[in-house]
């Protein structure tokens, strides 16, 4: 199969399956597994942070942080096609006690001005406060849209103002860094706390990365345990993570020119809206001009022909180019889309 339902389908290199089984492992709950130790030190180091966390899932992670950073009662600010908001079960308000201020992102951006216009000012009796920001790049759901620098630090400075943290999901981070020619730490430079997935492009098998200061991962390293996330021999997982970091991130271009090369294609075939200008990194997202649930047909069309996507609502595609998908497999799906 063609797979592009997500970058979460690649499959562990043939190192990584090596490191793996050649991993030193200990306990972690115990602090006392050396590959789990190194990567965590690698991860804190490769974004500018003091510590890092090794939590099992990108969801998980993200969970950790808001956690971590407020109280129950507080509010989060949070984009309205984030994926936090969108596909993480309301683990805010059905675990953390969060209640949400929700604000425009269906361009990929924040606004600066709509953050601080949604910010709770001053504490009072009939309030919680504000007591997050959240931020996502790339942004999933926006279309792989990176956020540069520039905009993220008008976002701290808005924050500094009010003295409130931020949290960056950065599952695709290093995705943004290759399409900004910029590095991921300078990017998480405006992040109190960042996660990013080690089991989307990056191809590890399981596994994401809280990092932010020792005191703020100390913290949430006490919350992943409530959520069921310590781990013990866990540097089985770990050493493919150490192998994603120093290989796989850089790769990532390769999926950039792929999906730039499906979206030029999916530009030219009649019944597709898609904007080819505006791909930035490895997701597409494309609306099919037909009547009825045509993102389903389309969906059920493919995989007779042995390619995966998914479909968001009856009009939406997501194609998302990973590790497996070559130049070929491009031109592969754009023949039978032109067909079909």
């Amino acid at each position: 199969m063609i797979d592009m339902r997500s970058d979460t389908v690649t499959k562990p290199t043939d190192d990584m399956r090596r490191a793996m089984a050649a991993a030193e492992v200990g306990d972690d709950v115990y602090g006392d597994d050396v590959t789990v130790n190194r990567l965590e030190t690698l991860a804190a180091e490769m974004l500018g942070k003091e510590a890092a966390l090794f939590v099992p899932s990108g969801t998980m992670g993200n969970l950790t942080a808001l956690l971590t950073h407020t109280v129950p009662g507080q509010e989060i600010i949070l984009g309205e096609i984030a994926h936090i908001h969108l596909f993480e079960v309301s683990g805010y308000g059905r675990y953390a006690g969060l209640g949400v201020k929700i604000v425009d992102d269906t361009s990929g951006l924040i606004d600066p001005d709509e953050i601080e216009q949604n910010i709770l000012k001053s504490f009072n009796i009939h309030n919680g406060g504000t007591g997050l920001i959240c931020i996502e790049n790339t942004h999933n759901i926006a279309g792989g849209i990176c956020v540069d620098a520039e905009h993220l630090m008008r976002i701290r400075a808005i924050a500094d103002r009010y003295h409130l943290p931020v949290h960056m999901d950065g599952a695709r981070l290093f995705n943004a860094a290759v399409y900004l020619n910029d590095s991921a730490a300078h990017l998480a430079r405006a992040a109190d706390s960042v996660m990013f997935c080690l089991s989307k492009g990056l191809a590890a098998p399981v596994g994401s990365m809280l990092c932010g200061k020792k005191e703020f991962i100390s913290r949430a390293r006490h919350i992943r345990k409530s959520l069921g996330g310590g781990m013990r021999q866990a540097g089985i997982l770990a050493a493919a993570g150490i192998v994603a970091l120093e290989d796989m991130t850089k790769r990532l271009y390769e999926d950039h020119e792929n999906a730039k090369l499906l979206a030029e294609g999916l530009a030219n075939i009649e019944g597709f809206v898609c904007d080819a200008d505006r791909v930035q990194t490895n997701i597409i997202m494309t609306d099919v001009n037909r009547k009825g649930n045509a993102a389903a047909q389309v969906c059920e069309a493919l995989e007779k022909e042995g390619i995966l996507i998914s479909a968001f609502g009856e009009k939406r595609l997501r194609f998302t180019l990973n590790y497996h998908i070559t130049k070929d497999d491009v031109k592969k799906t754009l023949s039978v889309l032109n067909r079909i």
